[in-house]
């Protein structure tokens, strides 16, 4: 053994946490592997205590179930798997934490990936997208890999593996773009070769489902029966030992059932207390009241009693935070969420009870049966008569990441976002439910923010705030003081709580995170009367400053792009937008521009690419058409790359277009609603043939004829279009006959770019719900003349006789509801669209005579 191998760790204070994947037998050899190689290791055998967390350089478990996990993040302290050790020897260099993190979020840590024969595009994406979430990339097929991907299995790499039968995956691309798209690891066998099931099975074939092992005993916050304790009582390394536990009475479970629990916690090795300053835990069931805020602020563990019986069934400990519906839940509602109906569709067994009750505890209301007055379905896949219907009623068809996650955030998250309407084939969802965890810091924010403590947290002895006195629904206890202080939640009466200045004081210090540590208590010493009101304006003012620091950075990031800053700024999902973290900001210099940062990495700063200064849409482009020029396209695409031009096929996200004429093309027109920077594509020859940013305003796009044919000009569309602000079609429902000419997605994306609702007519309409505009009568009474009806609904159809047969069926169904129904031709949706103009429908209107002249 090389002398340099002996001090491998010589620079690593490391905490083994043990857990059931981690026992002590195993955290005794990895302790003394680590003694040997120079580190200092140190076992526990629960979570470990603060001082230890800060004092140490890195955390090894096999989960993040540890109590000061989130102290660890946010120190920076790297928690890793007990294979980065491994690595570390195998490399003899110390491995990078992040690949071998147990974060759920790094969901492709386990993950080593290296490709076959697929295109250059489809290799570079997977590779960054991989490392992205925690895994890694090998050029070669070594020992390590975990995952081959290729489209056959007639490559080189392929056919090693199956002639060695070597414990390698053979995936198609698609598994990881549906992995990324979700944020989730979905299973591979429906995407893995010779034979992938998602290639040849038909389309309304059943989709199985897998037994979720993570939703057991976590499907439900308030259990009905007390689990078998066989594995905790008794047992002298119980999860229990050692812990100072207290029951809130808003548990609201009987005396005898009580006693059963305190028998077995104390059998456990536990103590009870009233006291929420001498808990460890606290188990209540509601995200309220004064013992709860007080629990919560001192970082006392609190979970509800599914948590409590979760523990004492499988006697491994986690954190109540690890699951969603481990945590106390709220009295009031999400945010946005009263009102809502919602409906399950393809989810069963734990999964479906476990989304019937955060449904329940978002404080929405789940319906057994889908109706119209529904607002939204949530299905594991998007194969079933109720996704059908739903989707031609108009109602929101999301899968299950969206609910968990407005949980998490408790805030309302936009259906827009395509996570929650991707549904992988030959996937059920429901395999991956119950994987996202509770954010401490917006639990903090929502249900327990700190308050001042001369104001609140620590009165006299025996007196009383106005505040309290005016808030207080119940009769006050006269003298609150340590023995009284109960759980009880009708007592508003403030706990004296011990401050332990020094002490947390000095973990504060070590931790030196930027943003006041919740470890700190609130205490205000030294600070007269007359001096508070001074003193909150500054902070006031410090803290507005604080929260404009990130549009500071963007501003003077934006004003050295080309063209400066452009109209209308950068949205959030652009790829070169500045996100300057308010917990990680050292300046307000943008990221790109460290010297230190770039000195320490001189790889990184060979291989960086200059700042993104275009995000081009290119369509029409007839030099990347046809097979075989797939390559060619891609040596174009980097190359614009690299000169601060990236090309994008989201309209969305586009600041200039190029064509080589006004197109009527998906992409130009969906494009026009954002009024980008339209030009030639002799742009795009020249940059490439002179390998060189060029101004975009040396390559208008001029079209006379175009413009005359289509009764537009395109400056006045680009104006039109600043001004209307995607909202042109605000509103309006417009239904599509579903093989129309075009395709009915191409129609969806060019309304709703423009601000419209876009929905196939299959026989039914789905106007339960009542429009904006119908709600504005003064914007109504103002366009009339210029814009259509409010009381009009519309039909796309062409002029074919299999379209014609069911106008009479749309009349019928119009009338029903008491609209005037306007069957139109495409036009009137592609003329608005390109002159970003409403337009009266009478002119595009289709009836039977003009059928009859189309097959004359």
């Amino acid at each position: 053994m090389a002398d340099e191998d002996l001090k491998l760790f010589e620079q690593c204070r490391i905490c083994i946490v043990c857990s059931n994947d981690l026992p002590l037998e195993t955290a005794e050899q990895l302790a003394a592997v680590i003694g040997e190689y120079g580190g200092e290791p140190s076992i526990h055998q629960s979570s470990p205590e603060k001082e230890d967390t800060i004092e140490c350089t890195h955390i090894v478990a096999s989960n993040t179930h540890f109590h000061t996990y989130d102290l660890a993040r946010k120190t920076l302290i790297p928690v890793v798997k007990p294979s980065w050790i491994h690595t570390s020897l195998a490399k003899r260099k110390v491995a990078n934490p992040r690949q071998h993190s147990p974060d759920p979020r790094l969901f492709l840590s386990d993950v080593v990936v290296t490709c076959g024969d697929i295109p250059e595009g489809d290799k570079d994406a997977i590779i960054g997208g991989v490392v992205a979430k925690g895994g890694l990339y090998s050029p070669r097929m070594t020992g390590m890999v975990t995952h081959l991907v290729d489209l056959t299995t007639d490559s080189d790499k392929a056919r090693l593996v199956l002639a060695k039968k070597l414990r390698v995956k053979i995936v198609l691309p698609h598994w990881f773009d549906d992995c990324l798209k979700l944020g989730q690891r979905i299973d591979e066998r429906p995407y893995t070769l010779p034979d992938p099931e998602i290639l040849r099975a038909g389309f309304d074939a059943p989709v199985r489902f897998n037994e979720n092992k993570v939703l057991a005993g976590a499907s439900t916050p308030e259990p009905l029966t007390m689990p078998s304790t066989s594995g905790v009582t008794g047992d002298k390394t119980s999860v229990f030992a050692g812990k100072s536990i207290m029951l809130s009475p808003d548990l609201a479970i009987g005396s005898h059932m009580l006693e059963s629990i305190e028998t077995v916690l104390k059998e456990g090795g536990a103590s009870m207390t009233t006291n929420v300053e001498d808990a460890d835990w606290l188990i209540c069931r509601f995200r309220e009241g004064v013992v709860y805020r007080a629990a919560s602020r001192l970082d006392k563990t609190v979970g509800n009693l599914a948590w409590l019986y979760h523990l004492m069934t499988f006697n491994s400990y986690t954190r109540p935070l690890s699951r969603l519906l481990h945590y106390p839940v709220s009295r009031t509602p999400i945010p946005g969420f009263e009102g809502l109906k919602i409906s399950l569709s393809n989810y069963v067994g734990e999964a479906r009870i476990y989304l019937e009750n955060l449904i329940a505890a978002a404080g929405a209301e789940c319906t057994k049966t889908l109706k119209q007055e529904n607002t939204h379905l949530i299905t594991a896949h998007g194969n079933s008569e109720k996704c059908s219907a739903a989707r031609e009623w108009g109602l929101q068809v999301v899968n299950h990441l969206w609910l968990e996650d407005s949980y998490a955030a408790w805030k309302l998250q936009p259906v827009s976002n395509p996570r929650y309407t991707h549904f992988p084939l030959r996937t059920n969802l429901g395999d991956i439910a119950g994987q996202k965890m509770l954010d401490r810091d917006v639990l903090e924010r929502t249900f327990f923010p700190a308050e001042p403590v001369e104001e609140r947290e620590i009165p006299q002895r025996g007196a009383r705030t106005q505040d309290q006195d005016s808030k207080s629904m119940d009769p006050p206890t006269e003298k609150p003081d340590k023995e009284n202080l109960h759980a009880t939640e009708t007592s508003q009466s403030t706990p004296q709580i011990k401050t332990k200045r020094g002490r947390r004081t000095s973990e504060s210090k070590q931790a030196q995170t930027p943003a006041r540590s919740r470890l700190v208590p609130d205490d205000k010493e030294n600070v007269t009367p007359s001096s508070t009101n001074s003193r909150k304006s500054k902070e006031a003012a410090a803290a507005r400053l604080h929260e404009i620091a990130p549009d500071i950075a963007l501003y003077e990031k934006e004003t050295k792009r080309v063209g400066g800053v452009i109209y209308g700024g950068r949205r959030k999902s652009d790829e070169d937008r500045i996100t300057v973290s308010a917990k990680k900001r050292r300046s307000l210099e943008p990221r790109e521009e460290s010297e230190s940062e770039q000195a320490s990495d001189p790889k990184r700063q060979k291989k960086s690419r200059p700042p993104i200064s275009m995000h081009l849409l290119i369509t029409g482009y007839q030099k990347w058409v046809g097979k075989g020029n797939e390559k060619k396209e891609d040596a174009d695409k980097r190359t614009l790359r690299d000169l601060g031009i990236m090309v994008v096929q989201d309209a969305r996200k586009c600041t200039h277009l190029a064509a080589p004429t006004i197109l009527r093309t998906a992409k130009f027109v969906n494009a026009l609603a954002y009024a980008p920077v339209i030009m030639h594509t002799d742009f795009v020859d020249s940059c490439l043939k002179q390998n060189e940013l060029l101004d975009p305003r040396d390559f208008p796009l001029v079209d006379k004829t175009a413009e005359s044919k289509f009764h537009i000009s395109l400056a006045k569309s680009l104006q039109n279009a600043k001004k209307n602000k995607n909202k042109l079609l605000q509103g309006l429902r417009i239904f599509c006959i579903e093989d129309i000419r075009g395709g009915f997605d191409a129609f969806k994306s060019i309304v709703e770019a423009n601000g419209g609702e876009c929905l196939l007519f299959r026989g039914r309409l789905g106007l339960n719900h009542t429009s904006r505009r119908e709600e504005s009568d003064d914007e109504d009474e103002e366009m009339q003349g210029d814009e259509p009806g409010r009381s009009e609904v519309y039909l796309l159809s062409g002029p074919e006789r299999k379209h014609a047969r069911m106008w009479p069926r749309f009349r019928q169904l119009a009338g029903d509801v008491k609209r005037n129904p306007r069957i139109v031709r495409v036009d009137w949706l592609l003329d608005m669209a390109m002159s970003q103009k409403l337009r009266p429908a009478d002119e595009y209107e289709l009836n039977e005579s003009l059928i009859e002249e189309a097959e004359d």
